[in-house]
């Protein structure tokens, strides 16, 4: 059945994949846009790649934790959430970041 962290991801995956403005592709690692990885589930935390303003924000109110790769240190844009409720919108955002280019690049 899963767990409900599993559940949740399930539910933002759906939501984001029905969305026809969002390019939102399914892959093993997790989310992608434009073949870059926005969000994936790491054990009950869905983890992030958000604007450093807006990480350093959600890691300053305690609401996310820097995300530590197997390859280093923690990283500067990629927080991890448990707060299951905020799944949705910090997808969205991450999705956002991650998908538009910056102005002045292929706009």
């Amino acid at each position: 059945m899963g767990t409900e962290a599993d559940r949740t991801y399930d539910a933002v995956t759906r939501e984001l994949l029905l969305d026809e403005d969002y390019d939102v592709n399914l892959a093993p690692d997790g989310l992608l846009v434009h073949g870059r990885l926005f969000a994936f589930l790491d054990g009950d935390d869905l983890v992030v790649e958000l604007p450093d303003a807006r990480s350093a924000d959600l890691r300053k109110r305690g609401i996310a934790v820097p995300f530590r790769g197997t390859l280093g240190g923690p990283s500067r844009n990629w927080v991890r959430v448990s707060d299951r409720e905020l799944w949705s919108e910090l997808a969205r955002e991450a999705h956002q970041y991650v998908g538009e280019p910056p102005v002045g690049r292929q706009s």
